[in-house]
């Protein structure tokens, strides 16, 4: 039986197809490589380049394989992109995802785990936030990957699909060993960022308002390492395997840092100055964000190994030191 990966190309997807592999599942990735990189995916997952929003390459891939549950990462999700173009996120997010339970359905594939976000829940009074925290978002990407929620919620009622939500915070570092990374175009993510003005490639970082209601005003984030998030998807996976009901995870570190002391964190780790300057706010940044993983820890007996935010910042770093360009070079 095989897991299918819908965006196993991507910086996330492709960490997945790693650890699944590494934990010996068969594998079968989907991705139109449209922001993702054929490089990223492990060589022994079977590959089909095309996009989940057609629906006779979707069924021929379910007709291949024997399915026995989807992983989905198949989505547009950059903030600013998504409120200039809203139709974009609709289309790709809420489309592709209708023709995945319909081809899901179709097949009698009965479980899915799925990449959603904090974006749900936009700019909550109280942290850390729950799974209990009022959903609001603030953005078209948001608001699609709720809309996807609730879609697999009524697929549930009516077909039987399961599905586990793991909504995240902020995802960061790379595999300890740097073979795989983030490598985005543009690069949107604090940590790489940081790290590109380490490398000289660009001039310095631009920190977006120092006047929030913050410890030292700068807005505070929750960064989860990369393979804890996976750890997560795949315990997510085997509880539904299980035979467990549909439900929804926040993943995060418990805890939160602000860019202030990111930069700080990353000045320690490269030994390089990093020279930065305060901008304006940008529309629509929340000061805090914080997740409550205590409900992933207790149902999933989920463990994040990486509680310290320098050694998540060190694995980024190997990375990008390591492979400047990415997978261009």
């Amino acid at each position: 039986m095989t897991v299918l990966v819908l965006g196993g190309a991507g910086y996330i997807g492709s960490h997945a197809v790693d650890q699944l592999i590494n934990q010996e599942y068969q594998v079968a990735v989907i991705d139109n490589l449209l922001t993702g990189h054929q490089e990223a995916i492990h060589s022994k997952a079977r590959f089909y380049q095309g996009d989940i929003r057609d629906k006779e390459f979707v069924r021929s891939v379910f007709a291949q394989e024997s399915i026995e549950g989807v992983i989905h990462f198949a989505a547009s999700s950059i903030v600013g992109e998504s409120v200039e173009d809203p139709l974009k996120y609709f289309n790709n997010n809420v489309s592709g995802t209708e023709i995945v339970l319909e081809v899901m359905h179709e097949f009698e594939v009965k479980s899915i785990v799925f990449s959603s976000t904090a974006a749900t829940y936009g700019e909550p009074e109280d942290n850390p936030i729950t799974e209990m925290t009022p959903t609001n978002p603030k953005n078209p990407y948001g608001e699609s990957k709720l809309m996807m929620e609730k879609m697999m919620r009524w697929c549930d009622e009516a077909y039987g699909i399961k599905f586990v939500a793991l909504r995240y915070f902020n995802v960061a570092g790379a595999k300890t060993d740097a073979s795989i990374g983030e490598d985005h175009h543009p690069e949107t993510h604090l940590i790489p960022i940081i790290l590109e003005v380490a490398l000289g490639q660009r001039d310095q970082l631009a920190i977006f308002g120092d006047d929030y209601n913050t410890e030292d005003g700068t807005c505070v984030r929750d960064y989860v390492h990369i393979e804890d998030l996976i750890d997560a998807h795949i315990l997510a996976f085997e509880y539904l395997k299980a035979g467990n009901p549909s439900n929804i995870f926040n993943l995060g570190s418990n805890s939160g840092y602000s860019v202030k002391q990111m930069l700080e964190a990353a000045r320690e780790v490269t030994g390089k100055e990093i020279p930065a300057e305060v901008a304006p706010r940008r529309a629509g940044d929340p000061s805090t964000l914080v997740a409550a993983s205590d409900k992933a820890q207790k149902v999933l007996g989920w463990q994040p190994q990486y509680t310290d935010v320098k050694k998540i910042i060190e694995t980024a770093w190997n990375w990008h030191a390591n492979r400047p360009n990415g997978y261009q070079e």
